[in-house]
């Protein structure tokens, strides 16, 4: 393969991850993604390797791993003499029982065909991770300039939806339930398609940082693109009218200084503090919001997040300590919400990554996300502890920080789209990764033009 199609593998992979993969309504597209990335992983199997991978990266496959063994154990089936007596279980035993039926040998998983779709919903993240790290087919700049490009198109989509018939009336829209009114982009939820607009702006200061070693005119042509850029992502975000995408944006851009400015510089740690507090801020605003699903098709049972919390921390307590199944929130949570207040539908997720997976795989899933959480905090210390390491991993340190900030509240990473994006943020910050001379395939060389 030709070294320059090599390198385009990944960008291009995630550009398609971000036109297609926006959300679940959309089963062609992410069929497309998944048979493509089955592609890649097989591919990254059968490579052969020249050096080992990166100690980071091996923990995390180590974890991976674990995980995935987590939801295959759901998936075997339990004689009937012991799973009644698994935790949450007992109602549906009675069920049998009331039916006149024997208890048939049961999985851990209340529904093992919505665990195994969801399990396959994995494969684009992990696809994209494979062709970063294993296969290097890979430039940063390159990864880079593709989320911008998915976002830019994102919101001309966006511009189009709101300029358009109001409502479900509009073309633009790709998916037949969708925050009608909001500048969406390839995404059915205003909230999911605040998200790409904010990670992409700490990209947008690394290629700023990259292009500080040019020389003053293609510097200052990189200062006017990289503006011009900013500004249409914060006009994208007006459009958006996501508060999530407000709350985050102003500590990801303060944080995003970071990347620009020179490592040891002394305004760095202020810097890092008031971003911090900023983003604190955000989260107990938003946890404080009602969550207002109606624009998505589903009307909630009960609209404040501590409700739906409380709701879920029951069925938590209930199902623990094996957890309902990876894929069974929205039927285990039906048993649970107040009936009195349900309209028309239950709410499709708790709005709260951390809580889902707690309920969905119990202990184990809890102990496999503190292990991960450890696991990206000591690489994020060692992108900011070492200063050679280069703005692009900084960049992906402050994005899935948004990212994972966001889950508190939303559920960002059920898309194809932005756990492509979360996988390409891991996937940078273990990558081995030098001084930016290192790189100069991602560096336009310096031309010097005679004027006569």
């Amino acid at each position: 393969m030709p070294r320059t199609l090599h390198h385009a593998v990944a960008p291009l992979y995630l550009l398609m991850c971000l036109v297609l993969g926006g959300s679940a309504q959309g089963i062609w597209g992410n069929m497309l993604l998944q048979l493509a990335g089955v592609g890649i992983i097989a591919w990254a199997a059968a490579a052969p390797r020249d050096e080992p991978l990166p100690r980071p990266a091996r923990q995390l496959l180590w974890i991976l791993i674990i995980a995935l063994a987590v939801v295959a154990i759901q998936l075997v089936p339990l004689p009937a003499s012991l799973w009644p007596h698994l935790g949450g279980r007992q109602e549906i035993a009675e069920g049998y029982r009331l039916l006149g039926l024997a208890t048939p040998a049961l999985p851990l998983s209340l529904a093992p065909y919505e665990t195994l779709a969801t399990l396959l919903t994995l494969i684009p993240p992990i696809a994209l991770f494979c062709a970063i790290v294993p296969l290097k087919a890979y430039r940063r700049t390159w990864l880079a300039l593709a989320l911008l490009a998915g976002t830019l198109a994102g919101i001309l989509l966006g511009a189009l939806q709101v300029a358009g018939p109001a409502s479900e009336a509009s073309p633009w829209y790709l998916y037949p339930y969708s925050s009608w009114g909001s500048a969406t982009g390839f995404f059915a939820n205003a909230n999911h398609m605040a998200t790409l607009l904010v990670i992409s702006l700490p990209f947008l200061a690394a290629l700023l940082a990259m292009a500080r070693g040019a020389n003053m005119q293609r510097y200052s042509a990189a200062v006017a693109l990289v503006g011009g850029a900013a500004l249409v992502i914060l006009v994208g975000l007006a459009l958006n009218g996501s508060l999530a995408g407000y709350g985050l944006a102003v500590p990801v851009i303060v944080a995003s200084a970071l990347v620009v400015i020179p490592a040891r510089s002394s305004a760095t740690r202020w810097i890092a503090l008031g971003a911090g507090i900023l983003l604190l801020c955000s989260v107990v605003v938003l946890a404080s919001r009602p969550v207002g699903e109606e624009g998505l098709g589903t009307a909630t049972s009960v609209q404040s997040r501590a409700e739906i919390a409380a709701s879920t921390a029951k069925a938590i307590g209930d199902f623990l300590p094996f957890g309902s199944g990876v894929g069974t929130f929205r039927a285990v949570y039906r048993l649970y919400e107040d009936h009195a207040g349900t309209e028309t539908a239950t709410i499709p997720h708790v709005h709260n990554d951390y809580l889902e997976l707690a309920l969905e795989t119990g202990f184990a899933g809890m102990i496999v996300l503190a292990l991960f959480l450890a696991w990206w905090a000591a690489s994020v210390w060692r992108v900011w502890r070492f200063g050679n390491v280069g703005p692009y991993a900084r960049a992906a340190s402050i994005a899935s920080a948004a990212i994972l900030v966001h889950s508190l509240v939303d559920f960002p990473l059920r898309t194809a789209a932005i756990s492509s994006c979360f996988a390409m943020c891991l996937a940078l910050l273990v990558v081995r990764q030098g001084p930016r001379a290192s790189e100069p395939s991602d560096l336009w060389p310096t031309r010097h033009v005679g004027l006569k």
